[in-house]
């Protein structure tokens, strides 16, 4: 019996001539007491604590987040965020006055967190900048590892991220995400190929990518930072890196910020293009706003490298990408059981038994991206309409209605349960 890793992917694996999914790994975590960090300074515990609050999605406190904190902060900067509490913003004034320190010291320590540090977010013009922290994974992770310079040989703390990447990771193999991936609302959504439904009747304006785009006037691009931090680890998979994507008048200050480039309607098709050769994905956040005034992201993204997809495929809990429009249907007399759809699938929803001539599908796992149907070269998937999709919600405002209170009841939840 043999059993191997495919090689572009660490999402599927051949064994014994079955093609599908590796096995899902267990939750680790450790939950600890702020107690049980004896010598840790105490700047550090409350900066930690800070993070792990659940209305930051954040992980409980646990040597791997401690040890994080400790590596993204100084003591002496530590000392000030510690006052930013989650999803509040303080102003360098502010928090100076909480360390008895002058605004001049406490704005150039906050300025290089925000802005070459990128582990805080700040807002507003100079003389009033007001700064918050992010949640971990979903604002953090990706913007320590986003900007023009990030990885390259002119990036002065390109061994500071290379650090980061390797105590994130550890943090995030603990599998402390699973409890929100379970019952989190469906956040995003995927578009599917174009030309897997380039022919259905059925496909909306909003399944279409270039009808997305066609909304929106200004666009930026930037470095992915999952694959970056695969990258600093050994493990790149080799697809394009230069794939995310902001859209819309508010991409201006990623733009200013150095964090993203600026871009036109066509060169973003034209890297999305190259994307799902590759084999990516492409994701929006989950809402069909039509004015194109707002603000959107489209990410490509691996089943081996993206967090938001890796939560699926390692730990088998699907939830935050939204039930798909359509779904694969199989041609029992065309299939030839070669295995290619499930080779390809980014998030191990086909299984296919080479010897036996059998397939299995787990809808529950598939978002319906349409790469299955692809790669078939026998032409025996096509894409149908899921029973399971409902439309994205036409404005933020209605999305935050509908999401906002499970994700209060959610994080109300989780906070019980750590007590």
């Amino acid at each position: 019996m043999s059993k191997t890793i495919t090689r572009d992917s660490r999402v599927v694996q051949v064994n014994d001539g079955i093609i599908g999914p590796v096995e899902p790994h267990e939750k680790s975590v450790i939950p600890r007491k702020i107690d049980d960090f004896l010598g840790v300074p105490n700047p550090y515990l409350e900066v930690a604590r800070n993070y792990s609050s659940t209305l930051l999605m954040g992980p409980p406190i646990c040597d791997e987040l401690v040890a994080l904190v400790q590596h993204m902060f100084t003591e002496e900067e530590a000392s000030l965020v510690r006052h930013i509490r989650p999803l509040k913003k303080r102003t360098a004034g502010e928090l100076g006055r909480a360390e008895h320190r002058s605004i001049e010291e406490a704005c150039e320590i906050l300025e290089h967190l925000a802005n070459e540090k990128h582990i805080l977010m700040s807002s507003g013009p100079k003389d009033n900048r007001r700064y918050m922290i992010m949640p971990m994974a979903g604002g953090t992770f990706e913007l320590v590892q986003m900007g023009t310079s990030v990885g390259t040989s002119e990036d002065p703390l390109f061994d500071w991220r290379r650090r980061f990447a390797e105590l994130y990771e550890g943090l995030f193999k603990t599998g402390y995400g699973v409890d929100y991936a379970k019952h989190s609302p469906s956040l995003l959504r995927s578009l599917p190929i174009g030309q897997s439904i380039e022919s259905n009747p059925m496909a909306l304006p909003s399944d279409r990518l270039e009808e997305v785009l066609d909304r929106y006037r200004t666009f930026a691009v930037g470095r992915c930072g999952c694959r970056m931090t695969k990258r600093h680890l050994g493990e790149d998979c080799g697809r394009p890196l230069e794939t995310c994507t902001g859209m819309g008048d508010s991409v201006e200050s990623a733009i200013s910020k150095g964090w993203m480039r600026r871009a036109d309607k066509e060169e973003i098709l034209e890297i999305k293009a190259q994307a799902e050769a590759s084999g990516l994905v492409n994701w929006v956040i989950n809402v069909d706003e039509k004015s194109g005034r707002l603000f959107n992201v489209m990410c490509s993204c691996c089943g081996c490298c993206c967090d938001v997809f890796r939560s699926i495929t390692e730990f088998n809990t699907p939830g935050l990408i939204a039930p798909p429009h359509f779904k694969p249907a199989f041609d029992q007399d065309r299939c030839i059981y070669c295995g290619l759809c499930a080779k390809k699938c980014q998030l191990g929803a086909i299984t296919v038994d080479t010897k036996r001539k059998t397939r299995a599908h787990q809808s529950e796992r598939c978002i319906g991206c349409g790469q299955c149907v692809v790669v078939c070269q026998n032409r025996a998937t096509r894409m149908e309409p899921s029973l399971r999709y409902k439309r994205p919600a036409k404005s933020y405002p209605m999305m935050g209605l509908k999401l906002f209170p499970n994700l209060l009841r959610l994080a109300w939840n989780l906070r019980k349960d750590r007590r």
